[in-house]
């Protein structure tokens, strides 16, 4: 699912960038640790009230972005705006424009999740009636009103990263960002906090940066993606158009343990149609126009060359496909060997 741009809200923001203008702008973004480089020249920019993917493995930098976005942290070189206000020469006035939920719970686990939640506004500046009334309408988007006097410790996962979210938006800010917000999670707490997620997007006009390395997730949420890899942009586009790039099926060919990883790569890349073949682990992989048709054919040459086959399987194009065939290795594999 891909959730619409065209929101509209009568909540008031924080700041919203003078009108016509991005919500985010990074250009050329550089940021070194040593000789490590965690960003090689990252530019991308966000349309107001879109939900935008950072989409990469461990690694890739997407935490790294934001904490430059954020004004955590500075880059090596390269500029970058938040809300129409430049991160470096107005930190400041970034920091009351966005709301930020890190990887980590940034609340108070022995105190309640009301008191969290006041505390959160009363940073920000929020007093008396106008706090509390926004307090209590967060409570009741978030599910969290019959828990809010109890203390966060004794909260669910999924209602502690409720709640986290609850704390970015108490200001209502311009831009939010989400830097991996479902990580740790169960399938069923991930699945809700996508439909909070969702729903969020629909009722507030709101600029949302979500970063993640679940290749579902941000297929589900994201209006427009841009997938990272080793600090540097890949592509860029909504779920729909990186996969439509794509042509045809995805053939995955599982070699039983005898098998000769070399002859099975050359059977499969001799055959016609058969393009962006690789191979990883006991895995070859091929795309060909039509996956049913080709399987006959992918088989009766490994067959030919007697390359033991345990299991074929068809699938249309996913995002998984797209990392591929932009960095010649499956997201899988990144997530193995990312530092």
């Amino acid at each position: 699912m891909t959730m619409p741009t065209g929101r509209t809200s009568t909540a008031h923001h924080t700041a919203d960038p003078p009108a016509g203008e991005p919500a985010i702008v990074a250009t050329e973004l550089v940021k070194t640790y040593g000789e490590v480089e965690a960003l090689a020249g990252l530019s991308f920019t966000v349309p107001v009230g879109s939900v935008f993917g950072l989409l990469g493995p461990n690694g890739a930098g997407k935490s790294t972005t934001i904490k430059i976005l954020t004004t955590l942290s500075r880059p090596t070189s390269g500029s970058a705006a938040v809300a129409g206000v430049d991160v470096l020469r107005r930190p400041d006035d970034v920091r009351r424009a966005i709301g930020v939920v890190t990887q980590g719970s940034g609340t108070d686990p022995m105190a309640t999740g009301r008191e969290n939640l006041l505390l959160a506004g009363r940073i920000h500046g929020m007093r008396g009636r106008t706090v509390r009334t926004r307090v209590d309408e967060l409570l009741e988007r978030f599910g969290l009103t019959e828990a809010a006097r109890r203390v966060v410790r004794t909260y669910s996962g999924g209602m502690q990263r409720r709640l986290d979210v609850a704390m970015g938006l108490v200001h209502r800010p311009a831009v939010l960002f989400l830097d991996e917000p479902t990580t740790g999670l169960d399938p069923q707490a991930r699945a809700e906090m996508w439909a909070e997620i969702a729903r969020l997007a629909e009722h507030e006009r709101l600029t949302v940066m979500l970063t993640t390395h679940y290749l579902e997730e941000a297929d589900h949420l994201a209006d427009d993606l841009l997938i990272v890899d080793r600090g540097r942009a890949v592509a860029q586009g909504s779920p729909e158009e990186l996969k439509s790039e794509l042509r045809g099926d995805a053939v995955v060919i599982e070699l039983a343990p005898e098998a000769d990883l070399a002859l099975a790569d050359a059977a499969i890349g001799g055959l016609a149609g058969a393009r962006e073949v690789t191979v990883e682990g006991r895995t070859v992989r091929t795309r060909v126009d039509n996956g049913a048709s080709a399987v006959p054919a992918v088989l009766a040459a490994l067959e030919r060359e007697s390359v033991a086959v345990a299991a074929v399987t068809i699938a249309r194009p996913a995002l998984d496909d797209v990392y591929l065939r932009h960095t010649g290795r499956t997201f899988a594999a990144a997530e193995g060997g990312s530092r």
